[in-house]
């Protein structure tokens, strides 16, 4: 299967208001761990929380969990997803506003459209299935779905899995500007999520509005 031009978009913070989702997770996460005795330290502050958006899961508790016991780590793993997945169900967050009818204007132009996350996969597939995303996108892929390590990592795996030819990377964290310029991909830096002053440099463009995706697309290459 080869892709002529593709377009693969980070959730958190680029389609997801993760914010309002990924604090009281984590808090009832952090609650749930002193509740079991297997961490004694208080819950991060809420800025200190959305500094972790956009990292691995492994990169989250190393930031969140310093010198935890690996036992800790999975069990805060588990409660963290156990508890996004029913945050997702309640509808505590939403998309940003023209994200739905902007994918379903891409998909109707016939643009492969893909997920690239660095989160666990049980959160990304329901998030998708929450929002009625799964019949827009080609295939969601994330660190968790194939254990990698970087977002240039993943990146690289599915333009190599799809043969894709040219394709335009979308997120609002310095790790995607990253994966996009590392696989000479054009990169599109949304500043409308919790990106921090300077993340962005380095993307060709970068959008206050999500919709602004549609007109900053580059030609097809010939």
């Amino acid at each position: 299967m080869s892709i002529p031009y593709a377009i693969l978009f980070d959730m958190d913070g680029t389609l997801l208001q993760t914010e309002k989702l990924s604090t009281p997770a984590f808090q009832r996460t952090f609650e749930q761990l002193r509740e079991q005795g297997m961490w004694q330290g208080p819950t991060p502050d809420e800025k200190a929380l959305i500094n972790v958006l956009g990292m691995t899961i492994e990169q989250v508790w190393i930031k969140l969990l310093p010198g935890a016991e690996e036992a800790t780590k999975k069990a805060a793993d588990a409660y963290l997803l156990e508890n996004e997945i029913k945050l997702i169900k309640e509808r505590i967050t939403d998309l940003y506003p023209g994200v739905r009818e902007t994918l379903q204007r891409l998909h109707e132009e016939g643009y492969a459209l893909f997920i690239a996350s660095n989160g666990q996969e049980e959160y990304i597939d329901a998030i998708c299935e929450e929002y009625e995303l799964k019949p827009l996108l080609t295939d969601l892929y994330s660190a968790g779905r194939f254990q990698t390590s970087t977002k240039k990592d993943l990146v690289a795996r599915l333009l190599r899995d799809y043969e894709i030819k040219q394709a335009v990377m979308v997120g609002d964290r310095h790790s995607d500007i990253e994966a996009g310029l590392v696989n000479d991909l054009f990169t599109i830096g949304c500043d409308f999520g919790f990106a921090k002053p300077g993340e962005l440099d380095g993307a060709n463009v970068v959008i206050r509005h999500f919709s602004e995706v549609i007109s900053c697309l580059p030609p097809h290459e010939e």
